[in-house]
């Protein structure tokens, strides 16, 4: 898909990777861009159309469906990370809430917006993954679990849609240059570059997106006799 001419909206968009998207996607000519987020007061992006929008409510979801029921391009951007390990004292709660927000929050716009794709022709839909779909480690237990669900998600999605002509493309960045990283010692990926990439592999209809050689080692030893768990990350 080329996005000039195209209508998209992107969860997520106060911040970060959310709101490259929104400012990439206006300057490739997309033809109108809603940013949703929770907060409309966190939301200034100039030529953008705001949204409210909680992916964990129903009722959100279901009144954004109808605001914006004209959308070609659905990007799955609105994540939450808490960091801390599986054995944590809040650790069960916190397993809780990321998969509310990952795993059910992109289950319930994946099915609110399919009905809208389809009556656009098929459209394309965008969810933006991580590394740690494919790796669990210490810091980030629960997040880890619930992107490794969101990973299966969206192969779900994928079959299930490909009936109606929908595109579903996963995104598997490490780690972003963003507040949500911000306390990691790492090598980092800015948002505009991942964005950049995206919309490129969107154009030429790439499945799966492994942002870095990380991601990319990472993926690798899924196939290997020595599991990427047991191993440090290259960095």
């Amino acid at each position: 898909m080329n996005v000039k001419g195209k209508t998209v909206l992107v969860s997520g968009s106060n911040r970060g990777l959310g709101k490259a998207f929104v400012l990439a996607l206006l300057q490739a000519g997309a033809v109108k861009v809603y940013a949703a987020a929770r907060d409309l007061k966190e939301l200034n992006i100039p030529g953008a159309h705001p949204v409210e929008l909680d992916i964990t409510d129903p009722v959100s979801v279901a009144k954004a469906a109808q605001i914006c029921a004209d959308i070609d391009l659905l990007v799955n951007n609105a994540g939450y990370l808490k960091y801390g390990p599986l054995l944590a004292e809040d650790s069960v709660e916190s397993l809780r809430h990321h998969f509310e927000v990952n795993t059910i929050g992109t289950l319930l716009m994946s099915r609110a917006f399919a009905p809208v794709l389809a009556k656009r022709g098929g459209g394309a839909m965008i969810n933006i993954l991580s590394v740690l779909s494919w790796l669990n480690i210490p810091e980030s237990g629960p997040y880890s679990a619930s992107k490794s669900a969101q990973w299966s998600l969206t192969n779900g999605l994928r079959n299930e849609l490909r009936e109606q002509n929908t595109f579903v493309m996963g995104v598997h960045p490490g780690y972003i240059d963003t507040d949500m990283a911000a306390g990691v010692e790492a090598s980092k990926t800015s948002p505009e570059t991942v964005v950049r990439m995206t919309l490129e592999a969107l154009g030429e209809s790439k499945e799966e997106l492994i942002i870095d050689d990380a991601g990319r080692w990472v993926k690798s030893t899924l196939s290997s006799a020595d599991a990427g768990y047991l191993s440090p990350v290259p960095s």
